[in-house]
């Protein structure tokens, strides 16, 4: 796109208003959003590994309970995509603001009718229909909500620090993440185990009600994207950006998707699926494995902010590029300390998996922002990181039936955490070529490429009858 494009050209003129007082305002308003979001995500997720398994889907074999589970999992994140054409497209033509307060309403509503849905044994066959349709709506409304506060953010940064600004709604993501398994351990502390399966479970979806309201005042204050103003005034919106993404885009698409599957899809795994192996096939204690998503969330805050800084410094591409590379390199120290028994190195092991993960992912929302002319950039966004999204929320589902192929040893997921940790050589030519691609012509500008990652983390509960058929399954062994 040349200088006299016109959406470049509202781009940059948006941009010389903005200020440092401007930007943090929005970013902070985002990031508080964003967090209420990943909150509502992670507790399903986390329910899933800890309840749902054993509340809505009923089986005598412990691993296909927990592969339905992860399936539901998955389903939700499959929803993500649609969500993101129907809000992206929306965004992109009345503004991204507006968006961004039907999402986040629609997600807090959604959470707070699982935490009320009756189980299997009260209602049978209708509760697991009715809990997947609810996964489904929830994945249509975050699947607008990331791509559009990234979006408003990016916008309302100046050019040269919009790698750093970027990397704060993914704050959100460990916030999210230490509230909602804080939540279920601070109830796996004051409840008995059956106390806990019976009702505990419910409070922390039925506390994003109250989490509710507090968001939506926050968003009602945000302003609208400067860089959507002024191509409204100019009316120089795009009319069909859904079809003009995929008939313009769609290499900026793959590009964009690639980048995100590097942080994505191996958090997805040492999340979701670590917490499911440590409590079914180690026999680790839920609050340990509670306590290590918490603590690792509250590293990866700091390793955000870093990634932020090293984008601004060096590029998001190639914190993107390293930091895949490193989350290779760390996946067998991870899993075999993650294996050892030793409840600190159990810790540390999540800790440093998601760490080194957590790199590609704060480089992820400059990327991508980059990779989209203005015009279409919420469409564009919203489509390339929800696809990935969607693929990496299956990588559970995949890594429990692998390991269980493999007689619960864990080398199959580590595997597959290398196979998402190391981007292919096509993959870094790709991201790498990015630099020259952005369609906001920052062409000297670092700050233009990114992958998120929605992560979700899952710990899991573990039924006591499925503690004993585990045991006996191990002594026929």
């Amino acid at each position: 796109m040349s200088h006299n494009d016109p959406t470049a050209a509202a781009e940059y003129s948006a941009t010389h208003e903005l200020s440092i007082k401007d930007a943090n305002k929005v970013a902070l308003g985002a990031l508080l959003g964003t967090a209420l979001e990943w909150y509502d995500f992670f507790l399903f997720s986390a329910a899933a590994a800890l309840v749902f398994n054993v509340q809505y889907f009923t089986s005598e074999n412990a691993t296909a309970a927990a592969l339905a589970s992860f399936a539901t999992f998955g389903v939700g994140l499959a929803a993500r995509p649609i969500g993101g054409l129907i809000f992206g497209r929306i965004g992109d033509k009345v503004g991204r603001r507006k968006v961004l307060m039907v999402t986040i309403v629609g997600i807090g509503i959604v959470t707070g009718l699982i935490g009320a849905l009756p189980t299997y044994a009260a209602i049978g066959f209708a509760a697991p229909v009715l809990l997947v349709l609810l996964r489904i709506l929830q994945g249509l409304f975050v699947g607008g909500e990331w791509s559009g506060a990234m979006t408003l953010v990016v916008e309302n940064a100046p050019l040269h620090l919009r790698a750093r600004y970027a990397a704060i709604p993914q704050i959100g993501s460990p916030i999210g993440t230490i509230l909602s398994s804080g939540g279920f351990f601070v109830m796996t502390l004051i409840l008995s185990a059956d106390s806990f399966s019976a009702w505990g479970w419910r409070i922390p979806f039925l506390v994003a009600i109250p989490l509710l309201l507090v968001a939506v005042y926050i968003r009602s204050r945000l302003e609208e994207s400067p860089v959507f103003r002024q191509l409204e005034e100019a009316d120089e919106l795009e009319k069909s950006p859904v079809r003009t993404t995929f008939r313009d885009s769609w290499k900026q698409i793959i590009v964009g998707m690639a980048a995100a599957l590097l942080g994505v899809g191996g958090f997805y795994l040492v999340t979701a699926f670590c917490v499911w192996y440590g409590v079914n096939v180690l026999g680790y204690d839920d609050s340990l494995l509670l306590l290590g998503s918490m603590v690792a969330a509250a590293v990866e805050i700091f390793c955000l902010i870093w990634g932020g800084a090293l984008g601004t410094k060096y590029g998001a591409s190639k914190v993107i590029l390293w930091g895949g590379i490193a989350s290779a390199v760390v996946s067998v120290p991870a899993f075999l300390m993650f294996a050892s028994g030793n409840p600190v190195l159990v810790v540390i092991a999540m800790t440093l998996a998601v760490g080194t993960l957590s790199l590609p992912y704060a480089a992820s929302g400059t990327v991508m922002t980059g990779l989209f002319p203005a015009s279409t950039r919420y469409t564009g966004v919203a489509l390339a990181q929800n696809v990935a999204g969607m693929l990496s929320g299956f990588i559970p589902l995949l890594a429990t039936g692998f390991v269980a192929a493999a007689s619960d040893h864990w080398w199959p997921a580590e595997v597959v955490d290398r196979a998402y940790g190391r981007p292919p050589a096509r993959q870094r030519r790709l991201t790498t070529s990015t630099n020259t691609t952005s369609t906001c012509n920052c062409t000297h500008l670092r700050e233009r490429t990114h992958a998120h990652v929605p992560f979700g983390r899952s710990p899991h509960r573990q039924h006591p009858g499925e503690r004993r058929n585990r045991a006996g399954l191990r002594r026929s062994r």
